[in-house]
């Protein structure tokens, strides 16, 4: 765990000053918090499987392949949008296309930076798909997730993360869900038996 947290904190500080980059302001990074947990758990973590949410989602290819997701609730996706990127919303349910384009683009940015961190530290090749989004209960996405890209490993990787942008936070979680054999491969390369 150790590890882990010192992969999610240099991810941390990676994905700040990407952000920091793409948006010309300073970005920080809370400490985030990192736990291993049951796959079946990710609903409970966002608020349940009937939560709304708004869900970006990678498969990751490589040596070590699983699914990535970066989990907001709608209001912190907007504060993301409106406070990081400057793009305030015209409407409070609903995302625009130019919402959605950007929520897509910020959490590339984020997710590359965390596999990154991640590939350095255990010397493997891990990299990001195109991203999909999605805006549904949690359980809904998390099913579609599997059906899509058939079984996933039975533990998730949860990185509870928040943005920190002068007194505005806002708060996300990423869960790597590595393939059944992707964990074993992660766990060996950073020395961990």
């Amino acid at each position: 765990m150790d590890v882990l947290k010192e992969v999610g904190n240099i991810g941390a500080g990676n994905a700040a000053t990407a952000l920091s980059r793409l948006l010309n302001k300073p970005i920080d990074m809370g400490v985030p918090k990192v736990q291993v947990l049951p796959f079946e758990a990710i609903a409970d973590k966002v608020g349940g499987p009937e939560q709304f949410v708004v869900a970006i989602f990678f498969r990751v290819d490589g040596d070590a392949p699983g699914n990535l997701f970066f989990i907001l609730a709608p209001e912190a996706a907007k504060g993301l949008l409106q406070r990081l990127a400057g793009i305030d919303s015209e409407d409070e349910g609903a995302f625009t296309e130019m919402e959605q384009s950007a929520l897509s683009e910020i959490g590339n940015i984020l997710v590359g930076s965390y596999l990154s961190s991640l590939a350095d530290f255990t010397r493997l090749s891990m990299y990001p798909t195109v991203p999909g989004l999605a805006m549904d209960m949690a359980g809904a996405i998390l099913s579609y997730g599997l059906l899509q890209f058939g079984q996933m490993g039975d533990d998730a990787l949860l990185i509870d993360t928040s943005f920190l942008e002068g007194q505005n936070q806002i708060e996300g979680q990423f869960f790597l869900i590595p393939d059944p054999e992707s964990f074993e491969k992660i766990f060996e390369s950073l020395g961990v038996r």
